[in-house]
């Protein structure tokens, strides 16, 4: 698989909006924290960070979506679309990258 096949793969295992929420706001608060990290220089809120973002992303995957979290077989291919995921979110992007892939 290619970077970018993974992608419609992501997507689907994120199919339900609950699961797609519960990740934008794990990674922004995750975000916030990191930058807070980095500001007050403070590796308590980096801890907290990972912690808030994976957390609540797999919490979202046992609870919401019943899936195994894309973390564990790409790590940083699932980071870097969960970040896309995240801005496509925000910006309004999202639903139409959804239609294009044919998830509800």
């Amino acid at each position: 698989m290619t970077y970018a096949e993974f992608w419609p793969r992501y997507l689907r295992q994120h199919s339900r909006p609950a699961t797609r929420r519960v990740h934008v706001l794990g990674t922004l608060l995750g975000v916030l924290l990191l930058v807070g990290a980095i500001v007050y220089a403070d590796w308590r809120l980096a801890a907290a960070a990972l912690v808030v973002g994976y957390g609540a992303a797999w919490l979202s995957h046992v609870f919401v979506e019943r899936n195994r979290p894309e973390t564990f077989s790409h790590p940083l291919w699932s980071l870097a679309r969960d970040l896309r995921m995240t801005w496509l979110a925000l910006t309004g992007g999202l639903r139409a990258e959804l239609d294009r892939h044919g998830i509800g």
